[in-house]
């Protein structure tokens, strides 16, 4: 059969996405092909199909920036892969297919057992949580953590790590129907955002810290969250941005970094798959083998066929999405099956 995607022929909404026939990948030197059978939906995504992202191809294409799947074929120069191997696959857009050729170096095996879709449930909202913790705000056993965004993808994410590694985690929340999510998903205790009053983040989290702040701060909303997050940090704390979901990007006044020795950093993760693909697979195994040991949790909540990952993009759209939202295609036979609640989009 021939393989399809969704693509974007015109920058929209996610309801104008249309599936599409596609050519048999070509497999390149150094590249796998591989029968995709989840793809992970994530908040870049919605920015690709809506043309605000910094990295777009040339219409039409598919956007999605990670699957699982088996290799179906190997490309000259890869000896550490090879057919039949279950992976799980980066790639800068593309994902929303049946099939795809992709770097090998951005493909990291599926330990025995491991179900595609809950690999991508390991997938990118780890790899960026992870990154933002370890590589950008030196976490340290003891420190105090707040994760705003909690209960999407990465702040799910950020919360399970952070627990693990002797962390203090606090959920910032944006309504109390949330708490239960983040509470299984490692925090100790919940906080609730409000647009409205934005300074009760700030002291939410003095009554937590017992008026002390916290040490890092794993920010994904956007201002004034940020505004408000910066200010509840401790002496020397730092704050990671690594999105702006709920609002535009946040103006940053330098003398609150001044008066208590503050950091505030980004992280683009996309930088360390395309520079450092060696270190990203390192800690692909790493977070695998950690779940595999129970102290790590997949948050998938919802799986929907590939054909209707307009529902998906649209939930994140509106904000409704908990936990990872996975797409699934004909060839996925694993233990997840999809919901068809919802009316197809196709």
């Amino acid at each position: 059969m021939t393989p399809h995607a969704l693509h974007i022929v015109a920058h929209g909404e996610p309801e104008a996405l249309r599936w599409s026939e596609i050519p048999w990948p070509i497999v390149e030197a150094s590249q796998v092909c591989v029968d995709v059978h989840a793809v992970g939906v994530n908040y870049p995504d919605l920015l690709v199909v809506r043309g605000q992202y910094q990295t777009l191809a040339p219409l039409p294409f598919a956007p999605g920036k990670e699957v699982a799947g088996v290799i179906v074929q190997v490309g000259t120069g890869v000896d550490d892969l090879k057919v039949g191997q279950r992976v799980l696959g980066y790639l800068e857009n593309g994902g929303y297919a049946e099939r795809l050729s992709l770097r090998a170096a951005d493909c990291c095996v599926l330990p025995d057992g491991l179900d595609c879709v809950d690999a991508i449930g390991l997938g990118l909202g780890f790899q960026t949580a992870h990154f933002a913790l370890f590589e950008r705000a030196a976490l340290k056993p003891g420190d105090t953590v707040l994760v705003t965004g909690a209960t999407g993808a990465v702040g799910s994410a950020a919360l399970q790590l952070a627990k693990a590694h002797g962390a203090f985690v606090i959920a910032a929340i944006g309504t109390t129907a949330r708490a239960r999510f983040a509470s299984e998903h490692g925090a100790d205790r919940v906080v609730v955002t409000n647009a409205e009053r934005p300074e009760a983040l700030r002291y939410q989290v003095r009554q937590a810290t017992g008026g002390r702040g916290v040490d890092v701060v794993i920010e994904s909303v956007g201002s004034p969250v940020f505004e408000v997050a910066m200010r509840s940090l401790a002496r020397s704390g730092r704050i990671i941005v690594v999105g702006f979901a709920g609002g535009p990007p946040a103006s940053l006044r330098s003398n609150y970094l001044l008066i208590k020795n503050l950091s505030a950093m980004g992280l683009h993760w996309s930088d360390y798959r395309d520079d450092q693909p060696d270190l990203v697979r390192a800690v692909q195994q790493q977070v695998f083998a950690q779940a595999q040991a129970g102290k790590l949790r997949s948050p998938v909540t919802t799986v929907l066929s590939l054909r209707d990952a307009a529902i998906a993009l649209r939930r994140l759209a509106e904000r409704q999405s908990l936990g990872k939202f996975v797409l699934v295609t004909d060839r996925y036979d694993g233990r997840h099956r999809p919901d068809t609640s919802f009316e197809s989009q196709e």
